[in-house]
């Protein structure tokens, strides 16, 4: 009899990656409950990364998205 293993599955999802075409966004973690306290990131170096909820935001000149 073989045992075979698959690689456990990470029990939280990847941090969401926003792009934008501001250099300072701001952050709430999606507000309702979940939220948390609004916090601003400047975008100077390309990309800056929510201390709260991992999001990351890059610099992406030109997307509106």
């Amino acid at each position: 009899m073989s045992e075979h293993q698959t690689p456990a599955k990470s029990a939280t999802p990847d941090p969401e990656v926003i792009y934008t075409d501001k250099r300072r966004v701001s952050c709430d973690g999606g507000g309702g409950a979940l939220g948390h306290p609004v916090v601003w990131y400047s975008l100077e170096d390309g990309e800056a990364e929510c201390g709260y909820c991992d999001r990351k935001f890059i610099y992406k000149p030109g997307d509106s998205h």
